[in-house]
């Protein structure tokens, strides 16, 4: 429930700022004037924005599943198994949670948290983590997406998300309207936007959607941070979340559906500022900085 009404409180706020601003700037006079309802937008917006980042986190556990083939441990069929659930139990007692799901997939080394709630979560962990990592550095990876779900890193996510979504449909409207109507500053018979509006706006979309996605890779690799320490607060020392990572590090790590890859224990980047997680090295410092 406090999640629902930070979401709904999020949302009103966007559109307070959006609204406040295009009063200020005397963009909300303008579009009027030039025929675009400014309140439709500011709603449509907040619609497309939030709407789809709410829809896809209520619908991230089943997605994660199918996209990964994760199978979810209702009843332990062997040791490893049973070991893997007792674990996850441990952790989220030590972290004051309800248990989460427990899941395997098959693929390279990695491991991810998701779901839309500390009340309905899934942690899922590959068989190439469980086969080429020692029962110590397992828990470790475990600890760290326990962690995830203890900070409400899903959902907090998804708001970044939601804001910056919402300010991309808005701008990118607000500037191909501008630029349709610089277009058609001589042509009096017009009315209403033209094609000059679509194809701008859609320009403007994908570079505003290029440079948001920035904001919300930043927001992104500091949870990851928040998280490593978190790991290490849920097992009394650094060390086993160190050595994960190291392993993690010299190896190559399993790549994860795209919707995934900001919630796995490791991920990847075509540059550090659209990366979703901090270089190794930088993490490994972070944890041996803390502990001294």
């Amino acid at each position: 429930m406090k999640r629902i009404v930070l979401f709904l409180l999020t949302n009103l706020a966007v559109m307070l700022v959006l609204s406040i601003s295009a009063r200020l700037l005397g963009v909300d006079r303008f579009l009027t004037a030039n025929g675009m309802n400014f309140g439709m937008l500011l709603a449509f917006s907040a619609l497309i924005g939030f709407g789809g980042s709410f829809i896809s986190l209520l619908m991230s556990k089943t997605m994660a599943k199918w996209s990964t083939g994760a199978q979810v441990i209702t009843q332990p069929r062997n040791a490893d198994e049973a070991w893997l659930v007792s674990t996850v139990q441990q952790l989220a007692t030590r972290a004051n949670l309800p248990m989460p799901e427990v899941a395997i997939y098959e693929g390279a080394p990695n491991a991810f948290a998701t779901g839309a709630s500390k009340s309905s979560s899934l942690v899922a962990v590959s068989t190439g983590l469980l086969q080429t990592m020692r029962r110590r550095e397992v828990e470790a990876v475990l600890a760290h997406e326990v962690a995830h779900i203890a900070n409400g890193d899903m959902v907090t996510l998804t708001l970044i998300q939601g804001v910056v979504n919402t300010f991309v449909v808005f701008l990118s409207r607000v500037a191909g309207y501008l630029v349709d109507s610089f277009l058609r500053r001589n042509d009096e018979e017009s009315s209403g936007p033209g094609i000059g509006y679509m194809i701008a706006s859609f320009v403007f979309e994908i570079v505003f959607g290029i440079l948001a996605s920035v904001i919300v890779m930043w927001f992104s690799r500091q949870r990851e941070f928040r998280a490593d320490a978190g790991a290490a607060r849920l097992l009394g020392n650094p060390a086993p979340m160190i050595d994960a990572l190291q392993v993690l590090g010299g190896r190559e790590a399993g790549e994860l559906p795209k919707n995934m890859a900001a919630s796995g224990i490791n991920g990847r980047g075509l540059a550090s500022w659209f990366s979703s997680h901090p270089p190794i090295e930088a993490r490994i410092a972070a944890l041996r900085q803390a502990a001294r």
